[in-house]
Parts: structure tokens; sequence; C-alpha cells
């Protein structure tokens, strides 16, 4: 079965037994990211300097790549010269790559979805796990090339640095203190393991990232001096 790696960063968020989503909206910019770097891979999708050309329509086979090469394309062809950037389509896309990237993971029956009322009144849906394969073998993969220093392929290596840019490390290992994974991950995600073009996806992940903490927090400062 072949999981994508906004999938594959989903199925590490979410708890196996209550379905919840751990450092959700990290793991979103992730997700989004994940995606972007998948359609790098499949080379439909360019980025040069934080700018993004989608250089080949032709669908990859999976829906969720396919429908969001689909939606870049829309959105890209509506940008002026240039001006399709690749934070800025990250930024639109954070908001609803979850949601379709989780209905992925249920059509392939890895998670199933739960309803249910929050106070018996709030709609809440959770995601716990139905079929473990995928992310036991998720992880093996990552604790050899993390722990045991194997060397990572294409995939492997452009998921460890979308982990590490995001520092999503704990997602991976939550029961190994950061300090002791961190330096590998680096090494990782600076290595040849990923394309320079990956790269430049998972850069853009990072200043889009620090870009909305900064306004985050400009705006918290603001008002509460108000």
């Amino acid at each position: 079965m072949h999981v994508t790696l906004a999938e594959e960063l989903m199925l590490l968020s979410l708890d196996d037994e209550s379905g919840v989503a751990k450092d959700a909206a990290t793991a979103a910019w992730a997700a989004a990211g994940g995606i972007l770097a998948e359609l790098v891979l499949a080379e439909r999708v360019a980025i040069e300097e934080g700018r993004l050309t989608v250089t080949d329509r032709t669908p990859t086979g999976e829906p969720l790549v396919d429908g969001r090469l689909a939606r870049l394309d829309e959105w890209a062809a509506g940008r002026r010269s240039g001006k399709a950037k690749a934070a800025d389509w990250l930024t639109r896309d954070r908001s609803t790559v979850v949601a379709d990237t989780v209905a992925r993971l249920c059509e392939r029956g890895l998670v199933v979805e739960e309803r249910r009322r929050a106070l018996g009144i709030f709609p809440v849906r959770r995601y716990p796990e139905a079929d473990g394969g995928a992310e036991r073998e998720l992880r093996a993969r990552l604790a050899a090339v993390v722990l045991d220093g194997a060397e990572p392929d294409l995939r492997t290596a452009a998921l460890v640095a979308l982990l590490h840019g995001s520092r999503l490390h704990g997602l991976a290992f939550p029961d190994l203190p950061r300090k002791q994974v961190e330096p590998r991950f680096a090494e990782i995600a600076a290595g040849d393991g990923a394309a320079d073009s990956v790269r430049e996806a998972i850069r853009a992940v990072q200043l889009t990232m620090a870009a909305v903490t900064i306004a985050t927090t400009v705006a918290a400062t603001t008002a509460a001096t108000m």
C-alpha cells in the first residue's frame, strides 16, 4: 500500500486509541507541506526561490495528491506571473488538508471515523486506528534510519525532513527525548536523501509557520495592550 507523506504524518499524529490528533496545528502545516513535497517528487510541481510552477497536469493515480494538483493548478493560474508563492499556497491549503487526508485514511481502512457530541451538544469527530499495519511499518522504517543509522530512501528522507522542519520529532519517537534524536533528524534533512526541490517545499513550510507565529504573537501583544 502506497501511503502518501501527508497520510504518514497524520498516522503519526493521530492517537491510536482516542483518535485525537496530537500537535494538531503544527501537523496541519506539515501535512500541507507533505502533499506539496509529494507533487514535487512526482514531478508535477516545481519550486524555485519560493515560487510554484505546475509542470505536469497528468494525474498521478493517487486521489489525495491529484485533488491537490487540480486545486493548485487552478489557484496558480489565477496568480499574476511570478506571484504563485509556496507560502501563500500552504497558508490556503492547511485549513482543509487534515480533513481530506484523514478522509483518505478512512477510505483505506487505516482509521475509522467516530462521531459523538461533547457535552451532548457539540459534534466531535475522532479517528482511532482500524488497521495498524501501515503505521507499524512506518515507525519501523523511521527507527531504522534515525536510531539504527540505516540509509533512508528518498521518501523517508523527505518525511524525516518534514518532521524535523516542523519540530515534530516527538510524533515519531514519543518515548525518547528530542535531544537524543534531533541530531540524526538534522543530518538526514541536510543530506542528499531529500532532493533540492523537496527541501524548497519543506523550507516554505518552515518560513510560513514562522511568519504565522510572529503575526499571531504580534496580534496577541497588541490586543493585550489595548
